[in-house]
């Protein structure tokens, strides 16, 4: 194919008319397609269906410590559950608070901790004229939407193959207190796709901040979502690292099985020093009289342990392989050579991004959408909505059936080469 930036006006004209056809026909069909966000198909769900039948009226109610999960009690979860989540984000059963449905409840549970109680006796947050949270980007939208929610000023921090730019990261929190947070998402990162080199893990461990209350913000959403193999996402334990470096404190853990066995229905854990942990107790009590200790019990009932998990994540990669493969398939076959963009093949987690053309994203987002097929809003991977270059967008493979999926990224294809031509021509 010949590079759209190396044809002649009257040739882009040419193009620009044929894809406009094109893109009228899809015009044309009435399509009703979502790739908006990362959600689990109907059969995904339907591989946990199995979960339902985990507890009945005969099954013995009590966790293996004796507690009665019906009743009052068990604060940070039944021990069972604190295992299961242990071999999930690979640490220590007693380095784990099992919480409720949503990693990101927790998550901005903490963010407000910080806010309103500080952490390990420093100052709240609300107190200081100033507070800041790092944000690697192209990142998870539902982040940056806690911190902006709180008024905390987020600063870009650019991505790299292995995970953010460490130089400046380190450069940043050791001059400026009033940055108190950093988001990460280490593992199959949203939307890129990235693990964190070993590098990577051991300089944001060993960091000097000078906030002595700031925090990494850990979430392992995709600790075990493979496509390829647990091999392809090997991560190091950043709690462990964090206690080798002399700064145990210095980082919260976050997972749930929201895409592993119920979506809104599964059940979720913090990771954290033991120092974190009775910090975070003291107000657990007096917020909550603890998760539901009935669902605990049924997911251990139905994955057994971190084996049971890995067997059922195999299941859901045969699903979502097929879909990663057709959609990047689709990219290789249809701009491959165009220079109307570039993107990055994920070996797990949930998304596929497509960085276009500068000045182009917004356009191509407006197009599919204009064409039936809905897709997150360009700038949603940046704090505040805004894309520097306009360039990024996440792409949502897991939902749409694979034909739906097969005509979803066809039409995206078309957006892509019909903005790109209408921006070379602006030019």
């Amino acid at each position: 194919m010949q590079a759209y930036a190396n044809m002649t006006k009257e040739q882009l004209l040419e193009e620009e008319a044929k894809l406009r056809q094109v893109y009228q026909e899809y015009q044309g069909k009435g399509l009703q397609l979502d790739m908006s966000r990362g959600k689990p198909s109907p059969e995904q769900l339907d591989l946990a269906m199995e979960l339902l039948n985990a507890l009945d009226t005969e099954t013995v109610m009590k966790a293996e410590n004796g507690l009665d999960v019906r009743n009052y009690g068990g604060l940070d979860g039944i021990p069972e559950a604190k295992r299961l989540m242990a071999d999930m984000m690979d640490v220590k059963p007693e380095q784990v608070i099992v919480c409720g449905n949503s990693s990101l409840n927790t998550m901005y549970d903490m963010v407000a901790r910080g806010m309103l109680k500080g952490f390990l006796g420093e100052t709240p947050w609300c107190k200081l004229d100033k507070v800041k949270f790092l944000c690697p980007v192209p990142g998870y939208d539902r982040h940056f939407a806690v911190t902006e929610h709180f008024g905390v000023e987020m600063i870009n921090v650019p991505m790299t193959e292995d995970g953010p730019d460490m130089d400046m990261v380190e450069e940043l929190v050791s001059k400026d207190d009033a940055i108190k947070g950093m988001w990460c998402v280490p593992k199959y990162s949203n939307p890129q796709g990235v693990v964190y080199s070993d590098e990577t893990v051991r300089r944001l461990a060993a960091m000097k901040p000078a906030a002595k209350d700031f925090r990494i913000f850990w979430d392992n959403a995709y600790a075990v979502h493979h496509l390829y193999g647990e091999e392809n996402g090997k991560l190091l334990n950043i709690l462990e690292e964090c206690e080798k470096a002399g700064n145990p404190d210095m980082v919260f853990e976050f997972a749930s099985t929201s895409k592993v066995s119920f979506a809104g229905g599964g059940i979720s854990g913090i990771a954290a020093s033991e120092a974190n942990l009775a910090d975070i107790k003291k107000s657990l009590t007096i917020q909550t009289i603890g998760s539901d200790k009935i669902n605990q019990l049924r997911h251990v009932k139905f994955f057994k342990d971190g084996k049971g998990v890995a067997a059922h994540m195999e299941r859901h990669a045969s699903l979502l392989r097929p879909r990663f493969e057709l959609v990047l398939e689709t990219l290789d076959r249809e701009l491959s050579g165009l220079g109307a963009g570039k993107w990055i093949s994920p070996k797990g987690g949930y998304f596929i991004t497509f960085e276009a053309m500068e000045g182009c994203a917004t356009r191509i987002v407006a197009l599919a959408k204009e064409a039936g097929v809905v897709m997150t809003p360009a700038g949603a991977p940046f704090p505040y909505g805004k894309d520097p270059k306009d360039s990024v967008i996440r792409i949502a493979p897991s939902y749409p059936s694979l034909e739906e999926l097969k005509e979803a990224a066809n039409v995206f294809v078309t957006c892509v080469k019909l903005a790109t031509v209408e921006k070379l021509l602006e030019k």
